[in-house]
């Protein structure tokens, strides 16, 4: 208990084991801690695993980006980049406290060290947002959760391409509901999407990176860009 008398959530260490699975001796092993309360919500769900993957297969990519984390909670994409050797910040909603402490977590239980933590709320111009440094890659894991919060999460990575028009938006999305769309988002936001599918980065299975992890669920990749060109295309 602490000093307001509220109880501390548990909390448990998930591992997960990245492997090189053409003939390399390349691996990298990460503790990902979970809050073990149903109340907060921070568990390493389905997405994360199958966009850590993607991250992985693309790590001699990553060296020496900058890399944004939205809405990253337990942090496995964002810890997996730097891991990788990305200078990597990490962000989750600014009303969040106990999500940025959690990022936080899951970086000292991962022996990093100089991983910036910040709280962006989507949909929200604030100064944080706009003083971020040149990105390269912005990262997303299921962000496109509550209907309600995809054109907020849309706004915030339009303006992020737009400061930034050699960047890439990398997400992973589980389909929920089939009448759930960005399709239209994406048009008023002049966003084009490709769709990148699971079994080229080996993502195309019921278990990945040594956890049951992420099972029979759909989740597909996609990297959003800015559309460019005279047309809009």
């Amino acid at each position: 208990m602490d000093d307001s008398g509220a109880e501390t959530p548990s909390i448990a260490y998930k591992v997960f084991r990245f492997e090189e699975s053409r003939n390399s001796t390349e691996e990298l092993h990460l503790s990902i801690p979970e809050v073990l309360d149903p109340q907060y919500g921070m568990y390493v769900w389905p997405c994360a695993v199958v966009l850590a993957q993607y991250l992985w297969t693309r790590r001699e990519e990553l060296r020496d980006k900058t890399v944004l984390e939205l809405g990253a909670g337990v942090s496995l994409p964002g810890v997996v980049a730097a891991r990788c050797g990305a200078k990597v910040i990490l962000s989750d909603s600014t009303n969040n406290p106990l999500c940025l402490e959690n990022c936080r977590r899951s970086c000292e239980a991962n022996g990093l060290h100089d991983v910036d933590v910040l709280g962006l709320t989507w949909g929200e111009i604030s100064p944080d947002l706009v003083l971020l440094p040149k990105l390269d890659v912005i990262l997303g894991s299921d962000v496109f959760y509550e209907p309600q919060d995809f054109e907020d999460v849309l706004v915030t990575v339009a303006f992020l391409l737009r400061k930034n028009p050699r960047a890439q938006f990398w997400t992973t999305y589980q389909e929920r509901s089939a009448d759930w769309s960005i399709e239209a988002l994406l048009h008023r936001w002049k966003l084009n999407c490709v769709e990148v599918r699971l079994e080229t980065f080996d993502a195309d299975k019921p278990e990945l990176a040594g956890s049951t992890l992420p099972g029979s669920h759909s989740i597909y990749m996609m990297i959003i860009t800015l559309k460019t060109g005279d047309d809009g295309r």
